[in-house]
């Protein structure tokens, strides 16, 4: 569907490149140089709006359908502008954090990083899904969450070597192929960037909020606002920032460091108009508990880094109540 309207779109902007606009005015326009681009300026404005109403009228017909995922009632995507601040370990301790929160709701996790699954080894999960009598895969369980992957499909070393459109039909069966049962919410792990599986994944199913994962380092909060402005173009709400690794503390002295500087989510929470959904300290248990497949929430329930990831989720929560009234 991407190349369809990518296609298409090629094709309109061709059309209105050969198209001429004409200015008609009820007075008359003396020869000379001002006037000649007075009337240069007006017809590219003209041509400009009209060009834009055209592409937004395409665009429209051209855009799939949203339709929910059977069993699912609002979809979660954790997302980064950039790889490597700690986005799918976020998206795991979120789904186990508003699992802790409430055991009464029921969470399930996706994994979307098609390229670089890590949701089975961040949740110690190995194995090929089983179909049911529908053909629909069965996602695999631990900690109370069902789970679904690329990584269950492929070998742990195999290299996902695929073009775009083969990547776009994975992502539609890891979204409509999966026997999710009934969920309250569905944690999806994007992949990093602001490509096709987002884009994808916005257009085709009723997205609830977007989580948008950061450091507070500078050159990882301009790709954090990259990505927070992608989903608003594409009407998804952004409930709000995480700004993890926000500080590391000595376990010798007690002393606290800002690695990766201090307090650039929040600024950029504040400058995006939206609100900060919580701190997540850089701590070694997070790193070493998640190498292990044990997330911090469940492996060390009592430690203050897991009261972070839980404060988060309890955010997390607020904010898709408020955006839903």
């Amino acid at each position: 569907m991407a190349l369809f309207t990518y296609s298409r779109l090629s094709h309109l902007l061709r059309i209105s490149g050969n198209k001429v606009s004409v200015i008609r005015t009820g007075t008359e326009i003396k020869p000379g140089p001002a006037c000649c681009v007075q009337l240069i300026r007006c017809q590219r404005s003209m041509d400009s709006k009209a060009l834009q109403e055209r592409q937004k009228q395409q665009m429209a017909k051209g855009l799939p359908r949203q339709k929910p995922i059977t069993g699912v009632k609002q979809v979660i995507v954790v997302a980064s502008g950039k790889g490597g601040v700690g986005k799918s370990t976020t998206a795991v301790n979120l789904a186990l954090g508003i699992l802790a929160n409430n055991p009464l709701k029921s969470v399930g996790l996706l994994d979307a990083d098609v390229y670089g699954p890590s949701i089975p080894k961040l949740m110690n999960l190995k194995g090929n899904p089983e179909l049911n009598d529908d053909n629909l895969m069965i996602p695999l369980i631990n900690y109370g969450v069902p789970c679904m992957s690329m990584g269950f499909l492929v070998d742990d070393v195999a290299p996902i070597v695929w073009r775009g459109l083969m990547v776009m039909s994975a992502i539609e069966k890891l979204l409509r192929q999966v026997d999710w049962g009934s969920l309250d919410y569905l944690v999806v792990d994007m992949p990093p960037g602001t490509g096709d599986v987002q884009l994808s994944i916005s257009q085709n199913i009723p997205v609830a909020g977007a989580v948008i994962v950061s450091t507070p380092q500078d050159i990882a909060l301009l790709d954090a606002r990259r990505g927070a402005e992608m989903f608003k173009k594409v009407n998804v709400p952004v409930l709000g920032l995480v700004q993890n690794m926000s500080v590391f503390q000595c376990p010798n002295c007690n002393h606290q460091t800002h690695i990766f500087g201090s307090d650039g989510a929040r600024q950029l929470a504040d400058t995006l108009g939206v609100k900060l959904l919580g701190d997540v300290p850089l701590h070694l248990n997070i790193r070493e508990m998640s190498d292990r497949g044990k997330p911090v929430v469940v492996s060390s329930p009592d430690s203050p880094e897991a009261e972070a990831y839980r404060k988060v989720a309890s955010a997390v929560v607020q904010r898709l109540e408020e955006v839903n009234t």
